[in-house]
C-alpha cells in the first residue's frame, strides 16, 4: 500500500517561500521568453592542489587543498551549546537555499558541486585604515579556527542545528582597523552566471547577492566567518569557501561565498529588502511574535525530523546579545 504524506500546515510550497512580487514577475517573464603578513596580497595564492585534497562522498563536497587538512576538525568551543541534537550532515547538505544555483533546495548540492572555488580572495575596503585582499588559504591556515554548535533558523520557518568551523568576524576586522566613521559592514557574494545557473536563469534578481550588518553586530562574539562544517571544509552548497554565520538572525542574513567586504558610514541596501521590502527587513532578527506577511514565525520545523518546536526570541541567543539589541 503506498504511503500517504499529509500536507502539514507548517510545510511551505516553494512559491510561498519566494517573495510574492518576485514569484509573479518570474511567471510573467517565463511566459514572454554572475596587513600585515596575513593575506595582504593576492599574489602567490597558495591554493595548493585543488584536485589533491581530501574528499567526502555523499554530501556534495569538492576536493580541498592539502594545506587545509591540518585545520579540520578544529577544537570545539564549549561555550556554545544546543538545546537539540545536531542535524544530520547528509540532511543539512541536501536541503539548502542558494538561489545562485537553483530555487529547488534538494538540487543545490548537485549543481553547486561543479562550481570552482579555488583560487578565492576576499577584498576588504571602505572605512578602514588598512584595506587588504585576503587569500582564503592564508585565512584558513592563519586564523584561530574553532568549532561552534549553532542553531540556524530560516525565514521560511524551518531550522537546523549545525557545527560550524570558523573564526570571529572581529578577528578579520581587527586586521583592517575600522575607522571611527565606520558604522556598517556590507558583504557581497560572487557573480558568475556562466557557472551558476540560477544567476543566468533568474535575471530579475539584482545579482550578486549582498547583505549588511551594523559594525557592532559584525564585531559581536557570536558573529562567525565560517570556512568549515561537520569537521571539514565547507562544501559549496553551504557557501564555500567562506560565509557569514549570524545565528540570532534569519538565515538569509548569513551570506554565502563572500568575495567583498566594505565598511561604510551610511546604512547599505540589502538584497531581500530591495527585492521585497514589505517582507524582509534590514535587521531580520528572529522574532516569533512578528509573523512574516504570509506565514507565522511562532514555530519552526526541525528538518530531518517530524518535530515542530516553538521559535525562541533571537533564536535562543537573547542573553548573549545584552547591550546589542536594546
Amino acid at each position: 500500500m503506498p504511503s500517504i504524506r499529509k500536507n502539514r500546515p507548517w510545510r511551505l510550497p516553494e512559491s510561498a517561500a519566494t517573495p510574492e512580487a518576485v514569484h509573479l514577475g518570474r511567471r510573467r517573464f517565463l511566459k514572454a521568453a554572475g596587513l600585515g603578513a596575513l593575506g595582504t596580497l593576492i599574489g602567490g595564492a597558495g591554493c595548493g592542489d585543488p584536485g589533491g585534497g581530501p574528499t567526502r562522498a555523499g554530501a556534495g563536497l569538492s576536493p580541498f587543498p592539502r594545506a587545509w587538512t591540518g585545520r579540520y576538525p578544529a577544537p570545539r568551543n564549549e561555550a556554545y551549546t544546543l538545546d537539540r541534537p545536531l542535524t544530520g550532515e547528509a540532511v543539512a547538505g541536501r536541503y539548502n537555499n542558494f538561489y545562485e544555483f537553483t530555487t529547488v533546495k534538494e538540487r543545490v548540492a548537485e549543481l553547486a558541486s561543479r562550481f570552482p572555488f579555488h583560487p578565492w580572495t576576499v577584498d576588504v575596503s571602505g572605512r578602514v585604515r588598512r584595506p587588504a585582499v585576503f587569500d582564503i588559504d592564508r585565512l584558513v591556515v592563519s586564523m584561530p579556527l574553532e568549532e561552534r554548535l549553532y542553531r540556524h533558523r530560516c525565514v521560511e520557518a524551518w531550522a537546523m542545528a549545525v557545527p560550524w568551523t570558523g573564526f570571529p568576524f572581529k578577528a578579520l576586522l581587527d586586521l583592517v582597523e575600522p575607522l571611527g566613521s565606520a558604522r556598517y559592514v556590507r558583504l557581497v557574494s560572487f557573480h558568475r552566471p556562466e557557472l551558476a545557473p540560477g544567476q543566468a536563469r533568474q535575471p530579475w534578481y539584482p545579482w550578486p547577492y549582498y547583505e549588511a550588518l551594523t559594525l557592532a553586530e559584525a564585531s559581536h562574539e557570536l558573529t562567525l566567518l565560517a570556512t568549515g562544517v561537520y569537521g571539514h571544509p565547507l562544501p559549496m552548497q553551504h557557501g564555500a569557501p567562506i560565509r557569514l554565520v549570524v545565528p540570532w538572525k534569519y538565515g538569509f542574513k548569513s551570506i554565502k561565498s563572500i568575495v567583498r567586504i566594505e565598511l561604510t558610514e551610511r546604512k547599505p541596501a540589502t538584497f531581500w529588502n530591495d527585492v521585497a521590502p514589505l517582507e524582509y527587513g534590514f535587521e531580520a532578527d528572529v522574532d516569533p511574535s512578528v509573523p512574516h506577511p504570509r506565514w507565522s514565525q511562532a514555530r519552526e520545523r526541525l528538518i530531518g525530523t517530524d518535530l515542530v518546536v516553538p521559535t525562541l526570541p533571537y533564536n535562543g541567543y537573547a542573553e548573549l546579545l545584552a547591550g546589542l539589541t536594546s
